[in-house]
């Protein structure tokens, strides 16, 4: 196939344009979204190239023994020829390969593989590359009439504005010593020493230990053993080590422990008054406000947990629904994505330490897909980003700020910033979409079901 384009040259994005003419380009597509472009350029048209650019090098080229611009053009060609001869070629496939995908209205969806094929060293021969790359998949939406998926509802009551008290009672809790045997729920401080058929192990022996007993500190038989312990007494407990403890060395082991009790402290809870709401920095209002803080906080921490997971259920259906294949060069880059972001949240700075690829994978190609899908939906139901909900957006998320109005200001000079911000918008408006317009089934639960989930 050709493509009679004029020769010229051109200053793009930083680099040198050349376009051609009698340009050979062959497809192939080998399976899935893989396609092969075969390119062959005339070697009289790199050679034209090439001795423009020498002539234009020769016009300043400062070699020992000549004059500024009264280099033989033999002679630039001898110093220079190989250097410029790369660069043409270098250009010409940026510019042939450019060519080529819009002659064959080709997608690429990630940078080409080139190999050279001929006429690199040996300058009498046409030069010729392969071009091997991924294009973007042809989406085509099921009805979105067929898409089911379960949304959850929940709604907080009173009880759990109680439950969440205790909790609150529970921090600050203070413990007591008590003259009485040890129960559930108790603290107790101990020593032990523990010995297998006679002999001590590793982490055998401890001191002035503190275990609340029943809270699933310490394993099963030990834990039991302490029920009933007074300060003071020493006791001897047998305690079997399960087949699945940590330590390899001590699974299904039997060890006799000896163990001493120094204290035993009961857990005191405040009462729920006026002094407990301002240690939450309640300074007026008493509990009734407080309670109705606690039920704020409760309602937007469930809004946005009801808000992920409905998004996410609809993307799941979504996926159900219709089959995508993912390009590998968008699932690497979106590996590279979490892998960096998991380093930064997790403070990571050496690459060498960084989260093995294989471990994102399975998130980022399920992103790809997702992200393919919502375009594809997006383009065929004409749906628009919603300016003001972003603006709206921006307003949230700087309002716990110090400066809201500083921060909006950064916020909305950064096309980085607002795009993230366009983007869950959008993806907000999508799952609202899907909801008016799948099948959508509402399954209700309650506050500490949901939030445990």
């Amino acid at each position: 196939m050709g493509a009679g384009t004029d020769r010229s040259k051109a200053r793009k994005n930083g680099f040198t344009t050349v376009a051609t003419s009698n340009l050979d380009v062959s497809l192939e597509t080998p399976g899935g979204l893989e396609r092969r472009l075969t390119i062959r350029v005339p070697n009289a048209e790199i050679e034209r190239e090439v001795e423009a650019r020498l002539q234009k090098v020769g016009r300043t080229a400062r070699l020992k023994g000549f004059r500024p611009g009264k280099v033989p053009q033999k002679v630039v060609r001898k110093h220079f020829g190989e250097q410029v001869r790369r660069e043409v070629l270098s250009d010409v496939i940026r510019s042939t390969y450019n060519q080529a995908i819009q002659q064959n209205q080709l997608n690429p969806a990630g940078g080409p593989q080139i190999e050279t094929l001929s006429g690199v060293t040996k300058p009498d021969e046409d030069f010729s590359y392969r071009a091997t790359f991924e294009v973007f998949p042809e989406v085509t939406l099921r009805d979105l009439e067929t898409l089911e998926f379960v949304r959850p509802r929940v709604e907080i009551t009173e009880a759990d504005v109680d439950n969440m008290i205790e909790k609150l009672r529970e921090q600050r809790a203070e413990w007591r010593t008590v003259e009485r045997s040890a129960a559930k729920g108790d603290r107790v401080v101990i020593d032990f020493a523990g010995r297998i058929d006679g002999e001590p192990f590793d982490g055998s022996e401890a001191k002035e230990v503190t275990i609340v007993v029943g809270a699933g500190q310490v394993i099963e038989d030990f834990d039991r053993a302490l029920e009933g312990l007074s300060a003071g007494e020493t006791k001897t407990a047998k305690v079997e080590f399960p087949q699945d403890y940590s330590r390899e060395h001590l699974r299904g082991k039997t060890a006799e422990f000896e163990i001493t009790a120094h204290r035993v402290e009961e857990k005191v809870l405040p009462e729920v008054d006026e002094e407990f709401a301002k240690a939450f920095g309640v300074e007026e209002g008493g509990v009734e406000k407080l309670r109705a803080e606690v039920r704020a906080n409760m309602q937007r921490e469930l809004d946005e947990r009801l808000k992920t997971e409905t998004k996410t259920r609809a993307f799941d259906a979504l996926l159900a629904a219709n089959d995508v294949p993912t390009p590998r060069a968008l699932v690497a880059e979106e590996i590279r994505v979490l892998q960096l972001d998991t380093m930064r949240r997790l403070g990571i700075e050496d690459p060498q330490q960084a989260p093995p690829p294989e471990r994102f994978e399975a998130a980022a190609r399920r992103r790809v897909a997702v992200g393919l899908l919502i375009q594809e939906l997006i383009r065929k139901n004409g749906i628009e980003l919603d300016r003001v909900r972003v603006q709206r957006r921006v307003d949230e998320l700087v309002a716990p700020y110090e400066n809201p109005q500083e921060a909006a200001r950064i916020y909305r000079s950064s096309r980085e910033l607002m795009a993230q911000v366009e983007s869950s918008v959008l993806e907000d408006q999508v799952v609202e979409f899907l909801l008016e317009h799948g099948k959508v089934t509402d399954e209700t639960k309650t506050f500490d079901e949901f939030m445990a989930g």
